[in-house]
């Protein structure tokens, strides 16, 4: 096999169910909060916010429940190549995790109050809502640093800036 079609890892088909169930979720809740705002639109300033709040809850709600409720594709029939089924030893974790998770705890936590202070409750909501996965990948990076048992206190920035060469 060619070395830039190589199979990537499979993940846990446990995980993959969690994440679909939380875009099923969050999409209902974002449907939920459209509803809610449906019931505010009327021809003043307040009314306008909630015809927004309205459109946008309802579009990324649908997204997310077509997320959840398709079936993804998969690449072709699985094929096993005769390795072993363990799983690759995962290098530890370094201060890279905290270089991006913390800065996006903080822009989260900004950002709401933000839209809390000048918005109202209902944008506040939405950008809650749509902030989430932010909010979650952030903290996970956060969480997986400070668990790791092996974790690396250095910060290696040549892993965002690297280009990737295409072979050629």
């Amino acid at each position: 096999m060619a070395p830039g079609n190589a199979q990537t890892p499979r993940t846990n088909p446990g995980v993959a169910v969690v994440i679909r169930a939380a875009a099923i979720g969050s999409g209902a809740l974002l449907i939920g909060v459209a509803f809610v705002a449906a019931f505010g639109v009327a021809d003043t300033r307040q009314g306008l916010v909630a015809e927004v709040v309205t459109l946008l809850s309802g579009l990324t709600g649908t997204g997310l429940l077509i997320y959840g409720l398709v079936p993804s594709w998969t690449s072709g029939a699985r094929h096993d190549s005769g390795r072993s089924a363990a799983p690759p030893k995962a290098s530890p974790r370094t201060a890279n995790d905290l270089v991006i998770g913390v800065p996006g705890l903080l822009l989260v936590g900004v950002l709401l109050t933000g839209l809390a202070i000048s918005g109202g409750w209902l944008w506040a909501s939405l950008g809650g809502l749509l902030l989430l996965p932010m909010g979650i990948g952030s903290a996970y990076l956060v969480a997986a640093f400070t668990r790791d048992q092996d974790r690396m206190w250095r910060i290696d920035l040549r892993r965002f800036t690297r280009r990737r060469r295409n072979p050629s």
